[in-house]
Order: structure tokens, then sequence, then C-alpha cells
């Protein structure tokens, strides 16, 4: 009987066993992946923007570095300092600067060479003329100086008064002895400068000269007479320096038509200028 009780229960031990092996192997099912994602409420509040995920950076072409960017620095206005007055819109500002002496760039115009030169009133003008010409049979060569005290009513327009000294050589036509004079006068001119360098001239000379006069028979000899010259004409200036200068004259000489003429015709004078006082 023990032994028939014994087989049984080794018999269903065998069959039992695959079953509880497979019962043991089979997988339990996740059950976790099956459930979905609950959603979330928008507890942002109302009138704001929705939130977006940030834009995912581009990957950098192969050979090149990704750099981000150096943001530029806002400009600093120092603050004022007191007593400084602030810079007022539109007023230039003028700022120390290193290449000059004095560490500072003066407003243009306010340089000592900038200024305008004063205007110096009086000058010396003194020249010499020379001129040749002929009538009547005479060849009449003459040399004159004139020295004359000048005065600028402004920077293009002077006035002055003079002294006038001519010598004056004729001779005759063919041959026949020469006769000499010497005269000498008081004038007055004006001058005008009419662009940059250029001038106009004008003299009026009255002069107790020598001439020539002609006796009954036709020869001719010197004698006294006060004689009155207008000269007028144009000249350049050449400055030497802000005070010296030289002149060139060209004068037509309105009284060179007669034997009590004692200039010639035309009158080519030499002058030279100097300012004196400051």
């Amino acid at each position: 009987m023990k032994k028939l009780l014994l087989v049984l229960s080794v018999a269903v031990g065998a069959g039992l066993a695959p079953t509880l092996a497979q019962a043991q192997t089979t997988p339990t099912p996740d059950t976790t992946r099956t459930q979905q994602a609950k959603p979330q409420l928008n507890t942002a509040p109302p009138g704001a923007p929705a939130r977006q995920a940030p834009a995912p950076t581009p990957a950098p072409a192969r050979g090149y570095e990704l750099t981000t960017p150096t943001p530029t620095p806002a400009p600093v206005t120092p603050a004022p300092q007191p007593g400084v007055p602030a810079d007022q819109p539109g007023t230039p500002v003028y700022r120390p600067n290193p290449n000059s002496p004095s560490g500072l760039e003066f407003p243009p115009g306010s340089r000592a060479s900038e200024q305008p030169k004063p205007l110096r009133r009086y000058f010396v003008y003194s020249n010499f003329g020379l001129g040749l010409s002929s009538i009547y049979g005479l060849t009449q060569f003459s040399a004159s100086i004139a020295p004359a005290l000048g005065y600028r009513i402004t920077e293009k327009l002077a006035i002055g008064p003079g002294l006038s000294y001519a010598y004056n050589s004729y001779s005759v036509q063919g041959g026949g002895r020469g006769i000499r004079t010497n005269s000498i006068g008081v004038k007055g001119f004006l001058q005008y400068i009419v662009y940059k360098d250029f001038f106009i001239h004008g003299e009026y000379e009255v002069t107790h000269a020598e001439v020539l006069f002609q006796d009954s028979q036709g020869y001719l000899y010197p004698g006294k007479l006060t004689v009155r010259t207008p000269l007028a004409g144009a000249g350049y200036r050449q400055r030497f320096s802000d005070r010296a200068a030289a002149d060139i004259v060209l004068l037509y000489n309105f009284n060179g038509n007669g034997l009590d003429d004692i200039y010639g015709q035309p009158v080519i004078r030499f002058s030279f200028l100097f300012d004196i006082g400051r």
C-alpha cells in the first residue's frame, strides 16, 4: 500500500513540475508603458506669452568653430563734476590735446598768428624815376627822386605829401650843345589797391623848375618857371616783409607835350615803401 502511494506521488510531481516552471518564466506585463501622461495645467498669469522651447543650436560646419558674439559695452557718460558746467548741445567742446605744448587746443581764430594784423597808418614812400622822350628835334633824358610820407586812410587807400627833385639833359638831334637843368618841387600823391598787390597811382606836382626857352633867333636857353605836372598810372607791389615792399609804377605825364616838361613821356618809377610805427 505504501509503495502504491509513493508511486502516485512521484507521478503527480513529475506532471506538475513543467507547469510551475512555465509559470515562473512567463514575463509580467509592464503596465506603466500603457499609461498615458497626465495633461499639465497652464499656471501662467492671464495675458502672459506662452513659453516656447529654446531653438536648438545648429551644429557648426565641419572645419569651423562656433563662437558666441561679444556684446559691445554701452558708452559711459562721465558724471558731472561740481563747479564744472555741463556741455550744452550744439556747443563745440574743446578737449585737451596731447600734441599741443599746453595740452589744450584753442578754438580756430584765437591764436596770435591768426589775428588780423594791425593797420600801420604811416609809411615812408621814396621813389626814383627815369624818363626819355623826343620833341621838336630834342632828345630829353630825365631822372628824379621824390621822398614822401604816406598815411593810410584804410587798408587800400593811402595819401601823402612829398618833395621832388628832377634832373634833365637835353640834346639836339644831329649834334649841338646839350643843356642840363635842375628842378625842385612839392607834390601830393594818392594810391588805391585794386586787387591784391596791383594798385593805381596818381600825383600832382608843383615844381620850381628850370625849363627851356627860345629866343627870337631860335636858340634855346634854360630859364626859371613854375611847372604843374599831373601824373597817373598803375603799379605792382612786391613785399619783402610785413613792413617793407618795393613798387614799380608806370605813369602817364599829362604835361609831356611842351618845352616846360621836366619828366618826359612815359614816366617809370621804382619806389620803396617802409612802414613806421606800431
